[in-house]
């Protein structure tokens, strides 16, 4: 597979990844662009990799968590909700939504990389793992644990048994 076909391919696809890995639709372009420019220099030996979309994805992710290491990409926090409206309401779900999105985009890098990884592009714990460079059990800990956080922000009570 040429470059120029993998980007045709899989563009859409990495952009929508880095969209839900940033949570800004402008930041989410560069950020591919980016990892895409660089892949492109190495594109031959990325090719031969077995599954180059995995090789893809983790230079998306690590590209992402290096701007946030950066002190003066820090965005700063507002802790103001806005009331909740009725269930049923279009608008009350989508705020729900909005909720939940600020809440998975306070979550440290690698918990929020791995739920967008299995919930949002589908992705079993063994393909996740390679792409995060870790083990499939450190994986199922950090969506243990970015899920329990959500819970409990959320006011959500664990099941009988489950850890927070």
């Amino acid at each position: 597979m040429t470059f120029e076909e993998y980007v045709s391919s899989r563009g859409p696809a990495l952009v929508r990844l880095a969209r839900l890995l940033t949570g800004d639709a402008h930041r989410a372009e560069d950020l591919t662009q980016d990892v895409l420019a660089r892949a492109y220099l190495h594109w031959r030996s990325i090719a031969r990799t077995d599954r180059p979309d995995v090789y893809v994805r983790r230079m998306l992710v690590n590209a992402n968590r290096s701007w946030w290491r950066r002190r003066s990409n820090r965005e700063l926090v507002v802790d103001g909700f806005v009331e909740r409206a009725g269930r049923g309401d279009l608008g009350g779900e989508a705020a729900d939504r909005d909720e939940l999105w600020r809440l998975i985009l306070r979550l440290p890098d690698r918990q929020r990389a791995v739920l967008v990884l299995r919930y949002y592009e589908d992705l079993d714990d063994a393909t996740i793992a390679q792409i995060l460079d870790c083990s499939p059990v450190t994986v199922r800990t950090h969506a243990m644990r970015a899920l329990a956080h959500l819970r409990e922000r959320l006011g959500v009570p664990t099941t009988n048994g489950s850890r927070s």
